[in-house]
């Protein structure tokens, strides 16, 4: 009787294991997820941000430019560039690109040393942050 009790026993203590591991792949409560800082996604936020803030509102210092993303890189290194309207083919006036993660930030171009230079690096930088809409 003694080998019916302990296989009795160890098929009960396998069944509860089963029940636990089914219970255990349910459907979860969705976790929060922190802002990711990879390249990609933080060009992204920058992109979205720039094209409501500097030109869908009109903004004078960019009223003769156009933006140009280029988030599909090959390189590893999502960029944008802002263009000028009559020759969107031609040099850009301004590119900000990142790399890596956590991303790291270059902006160049002509119009970092301009007047726009400065409010350009704290907007970027600000996007980069996690922070949305314009100062």
């Amino acid at each position: 009787m003694r080998p019916r009790l302990l296989t009795g026993l160890y098929s009960a203590a396998a069944i509860a294991m089963l029940g636990l591991l089914v219970t255990s792949c349910g459907p979860r409560p969705p976790s929060i997820i922190a802002t990711d800082h990879s390249a990609l996604s933080t060009m992204e936020r920058i992109m979205l941000n720039a094209n409501a803030c500097w030109f869908k509102s009109s903004d004078p210092a960019f009223a003769s430019y156009q933006l140009a993303p280029e988030l599909n890189s090959f390189t590893g290194r999502p960029r944008i560039l802002v263009v000028d309207k009559k020759h969107p083919t031609g040099r850009p006036s301004l590119v900000v690109q990142a790399e890596g993660n956590p991303a790291q930030l270059q902006a160049f171009g002509p119009m970092m040393s301009g007047a726009s230079g400065g409010r350009i690096t704290g907007d970027v930088n600000r996007w980069a942050g996690g922070s949305k809409g314009c100062q």
